[in-house]
């Protein structure tokens, strides 16, 4: 039989043991909490944030589960990184460099602490994939919640652009652009800013939370359609405690995360990713989580996937929905029906709650009358939402997001910047026309170090009107509430010396979706010959996390992992 107290007997069993029981019976612990398996409850509670503001609640749900279930709970905190508060700074570099920290944070705890089970809750967009990463590392019994999408908000004034909207925080940042463009006053302005995130929840659209928070739940790590309930919404608790009922169960029955995701499951992920049009951020992250559940995952799988994937979901940030108006139409498990009728899903991918995925999805309703998730013979678009790109500028792939976006091929002149703080000060300016490519580099995991987003560059472009004539590449990364003609994760990164490294303003660059490419117009010698004289750039990360960053992380083509 499995023994469920598998790691926690060598810390506190035996008179040899008496000062680790001494130090646990100080924090509040009992003879009788101690004779029990010990299950973490991690989770990314912080002040600054509306994302996590709900995680200390719901841990003290999944405690009362784990507690009912004969477990011993044992809460722990780490840190979280919100994306959307500074963007546009260079505090936007700590963002991607926190998934690494927060799962070596709850890998240490869960290693030195000797643990027998896990729970873990996120919330903003690098506490899910960690939180779900540090899961496949330690390979011991557990389960992923997310804390849930915020609601979205409503302006106090019903007219104009924005107040006939449902509001995220992508119609803030499109707001900024709009207002610096003359097309909103003051008035509005305020009125967005004011009611777009009306209490605690991550951003509400299929932006990169919402979008991993779906991708989790068809990899199998967390229960169907319970990570798509709203923040705020009163079945998150249940589903809280019911999390700490499961990890007992999949502790006693001994059955682990790489028990449970295989190759099939990833490529269940992938599939609800391009079918929900979701964030370019899912290459890596689930390139990241793959590598932690020892399953072999490539660029080009997605790539392979998405020409396959039609585009079935009608969501924000290029479509009509939020993601709490998703979860009403039957979230996750109704894109799941529609990719099993279509032949994509591999149905006997097992999940954490000991149904196959096929199980889970036959035995949750479709809504009468939604309208957010298409059926197939009304596909959005007939391929899915994101796409890989090679070519002379980036030879070792990148990434573009292809939902609601019409055009499959662009020529114009380069405007090359090294960061994005002074491309966003030229589209404010006016200097960005119709027809140009803006290059922002330097931003890529080692250069920036950190691989920033580029939201505020994209939604300035949006608000003033640019986005269905402007591209954007980048070495960095985009925000999933990004729309419009973008590529990033160019690889070579330019601190690396990659081609994009050689780009001067004018050059002429090509862009041709449905052959996968893109080009500068420069032969082979041109770039070696400007390649010669480039300089790698200075950089402030001189010690601390951030050099740390730069030192180990892999490229964007393998996910920027440092493990």
């Amino acid at each position: 039989m499995p023994d469920p107290r598998h790691n926690s007997r060598r810390l506190l069993d035996g008179p040899d043991r008496a000062p680790a029981r001494a130090m646990m019976k100080g924090a509040g612990f009992t003879d009788e909490d101690l004779r029990k398996p010990q299950i973490g409850v991690a989770h990314c509670w912080i002040g600054t944030m509306p994302c996590n503001a709900n995680h200390r609640d719901l841990a003290q749900k999944v405690m009362a589960g784990i507690r009912a279930s004969g477990g011993t709970p044992v809460e722990i905190n780490t840190i979280a990184i919100n994306d959307a508060i500074p963007t546009g700074t260079e505090g936007m570099r700590a963002s991607l460099i926190s998934r690494e920290v927060i799962a070596d944070s709850v890998e240490l705890v869960a290693r030195g602490h000797l643990l027998d089970g896990l729970v873990t809750i996120s919330g903003c967009d690098k506490t899910i994939p960690a939180m779900t990463m540090v899961l496949g590392r330690l390979n011991i019994p557990g389960v992923m919640l997310y804390g849930g999408s915020i609601m979205f908000g409503r302006c106090n004034r019903r007219t104009g652009e924005f107040g006939r909207r449902n509001l995220t925080i992508q119609d803030v940042f499109e707001a900024v652009g709009a207002y610096n463009a003359g097309h909103i006053d003051a008035e509005e302005f305020k009125d967005v800013e004011d009611h777009a995130c009306p209490g605690a929840g991550a951003c509400g659209g299929q932006f990169t939370a919402n979008t991993m928070a779906g991708a989790y739940e068809m990899l199998g790590m967390s229960p169907l359609n319970w990570n798509g309930i709203p923040a705020v919404d009163t079945h998150k608790a249940d589903a809280a405690e019911a999390c700490g009922a499961l990890v007992m169960d999949l502790l006693n029955r001994d059955v682990r995360p790489r028990d449970i995701v295989t190759r099939q499951s990833f490529e269940n992920a992938i599939c609800g990713v391009m079918a929900t049009g979701g964030s370019t951020n899912a290459v890596l992250h689930l390139l990241a989580t793959a590598k932690e559940y020892d399953v072999r995952l490539t660029i080009d799988d997605f790539d392979a996937i998405s020409r396959k994937t039609p585009v079935i979901a009608d969501l924000k940030p290029w479509g009509t929905y939020t993601a709490p108006e998703m979860f009403e139409a039957g979230g996750m498990a109704v894109v799941g029906k529609r990719l099993k009728q279509a032949g994509l899903l591999h149905g006997a991918a097992m999940t954490v709650t000991g149904k196959t995925i096929g199980e889970a999805i036959d035995a949750i309703a479709e809504p009468d009358g939604q309208q957010v998730i298409r059926s197939l013979d009304q596909a959005i678009k007939p391929e899915g939402g994101i796409a890989i790109l090679r070519g002379n500028i980036a030879p070792g792939g990148c990434v573009i997001k292809l939902s609601g976006q019409k055009r499959n091929n662009h020529t114009g002149p380069a405007r090359v910047f090294e960061k994005g703080e002074d491309a966003f000060d030229a589209v404010k300016a006016g200097a960005i026309k119709p027809g140009d490519v803006v290059v922002i580099r330097n931003a890529g995991p080692k250069g920036a170090p950190g691989m920033p987003e580029m939201l505020h560059v994209t939604a300035a472009l949006q608000g003033a009107g640019l986005g269905a004539s402007v591209v954007l590449i980048t070495d960095g990364r985009f925000s999933g509430a990004t729309h419009g003609f973008m590529i990033g994760h160019v690889v070579p990164e330019a601190a690396e010396g990659g081609p994009i490294a050689a780009l001067h303003d004018g050059d002429m660059i090509s862009i041709d979706v449905a052959k996968r490419l893109l080009d500068v117009d420069l032969n082979a010698d041109e770039l070696r010959s400007r390649l010669a004289g480039w300089v790698s750039p200075t950089t402030d990360a001189r010690r601390g996390v951030f050099a740390k960053y730069a030192k180990m992380v892999s490229s964007a083509s393998e996910g920027a992992t440092t493990s």
